[in-house]
């Protein structure tokens, strides 16, 4: 068990909330309907990711969005921009804590502690005021929302089974799961696809127009992304900040580092977004060699709406 401390909450309530957000995110607003609750990010007019999520339906006009803290104020910010024109109000959940549960029995154990059957993957179940999702990783994982003040309670009593570990290791999950949360280090500065988001469902080709949309869709049409998100492994223990630059065995920029986590063999795991083009020679950053990895996942469309079908 760990708390999700990286991560924080934004709610966005109102009559016109679906509208709202419909305008302004990657997903299919209306496929999120208390079950399935799917990745999504939001975009400048230039295709470029201010923020990416997951987006959640908590009640009726009641939407809830978990993304990096870095990144939840930005984003509030720029949706205030057009609530008032959807009858919608945004607001911090300070109020609220995230725990994550790590492991074979992590569904169990949730189910025992907070009476709610953990969901199949990117679904939620719970209710208004507690939820569980489902995250992947080379093992499985819960995520939990719930009020801060019964945060402490359940803490403990999940403690009981799921020992206390920091909040690197389900940073070191996501990693591994090929899962990258936008930080201050790079809004404004990557398309969507360059973090594998439509392979990993994050993305609608089949809604409508939102803020950004038409340069997305074009670089999906037209195969024109020339930079992708990749798993690799850094010798060494330091861990390098995110943005630094990955060269190639010329010294040319190759790419540079999304998310970093120490592993339990003296190294670092990285997720990074490398240039596409097929010969790059050996990697590294500052004198530390960097070995590519696979990654768990295909790097292919895949479509929200049949994710959504197949948790139904």
């Amino acid at each position: 068990m760990t708390p999700l401390v990286h991560l924080a909450v934004l709610d966005v309530v109102g009559t016109g909330a679906d509208k709202l957000l419909q305008g302004q995110t990657s997903a299919q607003v209306e496929l999120a309907k208390g079950g399935f609750a799917p990745l999504t990010c939001f975009c400048n007019a230039k295709g470029r990711m201010l923020a990416n999520a997951q987006l959640l339906r908590v009640s009726p006009e009641r939407y809830r969005l978990i993304l990096h803290r870095d990144l939840v104020e930005p984003l509030r910010d720029h949706l205030k921009k057009f609530a008032p024109f959807y009858k919608s109000e945004l607001s911090v959940r300070d109020d609220l804590a995230l725990l994550g549960l790590i492991g074979a029995d992590a569904a169990a154990v949730a189910a025992r502690h907070l009476d709610i059957a953990a969901p199949s993957l990117w679904h939620q179940a719970g209710d208004a005021e507690r939820q569980l999702l489902a995250h992947p990783g080379p093992q499985p994982r819960v995520l939990i929302c719930l009020p801060r003040e019964q945060a402490a309670a359940t803490a403990s009593a999940l403690a009981e089974e799921a020992p206390l570990v920091g909040n690197a290791e389900w940073c070191l999950q996501d990693i591994r799961a090929g899962l990258a949360w936008l930080t201050a280090a790079h809004q404004d500065a990557l398309l969507p696809q360059m973090i594998n988001w439509e392979a990993l469902g994050g993305i609608s080709f089949k809604k409508g127009c939102y803020t950004g949309q038409e340069v997305v869709a074009r670089a999906h049409f037209r195969g024109q992304v020339k930079k992708r998100l990749a798993h690799c492994r850094l010798e060494g223990e330091p861990l390098p900040e995110l943005g630094s630059t990955i060269v190639d065995e010329n010294g040319k920029n190759a790419g540079e580092v999304i998310a970093a986590e120490r592993d339990n063999e003296g190294g670092v795991e990285l997720l990074a977004v490398l240039t596409t083009r097929e010969e790059m020679g050996p990697l590294s950053i500052e004198g530390r060699s960097v070995t590519p990895l696979p990654l768990p996942y295909p790097i292919e469309r895949l479509d929200p709406e049949s994710l959504a079908q197949a948790g139904a």
